[in-house]
């Protein structure tokens, strides 16, 4: 149901020889989709054959043109006949009422509620799959103003509802706002309040679109507007997602974008905002070299621990990663943000530059102190182990690493680079 599954290896400790699978590309977790195939596996037609009836059996059931013509007679309804079902999450006909008479309601949906179907549906908060976690209106304000600010006028919101929803809302109320979004979302709901224009049923993790040619044509369309000019990818992915999948993803994006030809895109990349966890900076890095890191933290409404300043249990770790100039980047003061000259950059009020770094080295707000024998900055919680060599929490357990690799044994490198997995 999630489209293309990927390919994983799977290694035992100590064996430089992996066996490779394919899995789910969405679910993570088994308890929510348990497809797995060895990649040398002969899979029979009794096996082929169930596959494809459950992934028959998983398919919605109104397409995104029929829920697009449900939508257009629902708000012809009076008030008192608007009626969604919490239990299917659907928005509902007065015909259907009897089916879902013993289910529970939302009665008298308003325009306004329509134009903000993130907060009547459901947030879908398995972290690995789908971790719904929406922006808070603090920071999607933020965003907006930030994209506008910057000269864009098209958004292509991937995994960013709560962004587009206010793109959408401002677009359809004020006369002179001129940005417009599309939004790519794995989650199919959406379908029932947005045009065939206006949303595409989207897996970012093997850029798969439900819809076939006609979703892909509809991107692309949107793409090519005005030559390509004045369009950025702000994108949202679950935290628990594997990197490496996004980024090949964003890579197709950006790819579709450049098959504008306008411009001379040949040469640059799409201009992106990727909201991530700042402790992934390296492997962000690592497929998109052109990007850095802001100091914003962003923050959302229904985290219990990413929320803002004493709203959360700690401060948020999301930040936007660009392939735009940080100096571009304007933070806003009253939140506690200043200018470094040196860095050419908006950084954090704690984030204090180092003389001998050259740089605002901070990674989460506070004041980070440096240690001479690392020869780089650390946490201020952390100091220098003679044991380990290197900096960690003073009631750390020592660990030496002579233990080795998990996958060769080897010494001097972790499992993720092991150079044995990159020869499979």
């Amino acid at each position: 149901p999630s489209g293309p599954a990927l390919l994983f290896l799977k290694t035992s400790q100590g064996k430089e020889e992996g066996r490779r699978f394919y899995a789910c590309s969405a679910c993570r977790d088994r308890k929510d989709c348990n497809f797995f195939q060895w990649e040398d596996e002969k899979v029979s037609e009794t096996r082929l054959a169930a596959r494809e009836e459950y992934n028959r059996s998983h398919q919605p059931f109104f397409t995104h043109r029929q829920n697009a013509e449900r939508y257009k007679n629902f708000v012809l309804l009076p008030l008192s006949k608007r009626r969604f079902c919490q239990e299917c999450q659907q928005l509902l006909l007065p015909a259907e009422w009897e089916k879902h008479s013993d289910h529970q309601f939302l009665c008298d949906i308003s325009t306004a509620q329509l134009k903000s179907p993130s907060r009547i549906l459901y947030p879908l908060e398995n972290k690995k799959t789908n971790a719904q976690y929406l922006f808070a209106d603090r920071s999607c304000q933020f965003l907006l103003d930030l994209i506008i600010d910057l000269g864009f006028r098209r958004v292509l919101s991937v995994g960013t509802p709560r962004l587009h929803e206010i793109i959408q809302s401002k677009a359809s109320q004020e006369e002179d706002f001129r940005v417009r979004s599309l939004l790519l979302d794995i989650d199919f709901r959406y379908s029932q309040f947005y045009a065939e224009d206006e949303f595409c049923h989207y897996n970012m993790f093997n850029h798969y679109f439900f819809g076939g040619e006609a979703a892909r044509e509809t991107c692309r369309k949107f793409l090519y507007q005005d030559n390509g000019e004045r369009v950025i990818m702000v994108t949202d992915p679950p935290f628990g997602g594997l990197v490496e999948a996004l980024a090949s993803s964003f890579k197709k994006l950006m790819a579709m974008w450049k098959e504008t030809g306008g411009g001379g895109h040949n040469s640059q990349e799409m201009p992106t905002f990727w909201i991530f966890p700042y402790f992934f900076e390296a492997r962000i890095l690592e497929f998109f070299p052109s990007f850095s890191m802001m100091d914003y933290q962003v923050d959302y409404d229904n985290h219990a621990l990413y929320k803002h300043g004493k709203t959360g249990r700690r401060q948020s770790p999301v930040r936007i990663f660009t392939n735009l100039t940080p100096s571009m980047i304007v933070l806003p003061v009253e939140e506690g943000y200043r200018f470094c000259t040196i860095c050419q950059r908006y950084v954090s009020s704690g984030n204090q530059h180092c003389e001998i770094c050259n740089s605002c080295t901070s990674k989460d707000g506070r004041q980070w102190k440096h240690c001479v024998l690392c020869k780089k900055c650390v946490k201020p919680s952390w100091f220098h182990c003679n044991s380990c060599n290197c900096c960690a929490l003073q009631n750390h357990t020592c660990e030496k690493t002579d233990a080795g690799c998990f996958v060769c044994g080897k010494t001097g490198h972790k499992r993720s680079t092991c150079p044995s997995l990159s020869r499979a």
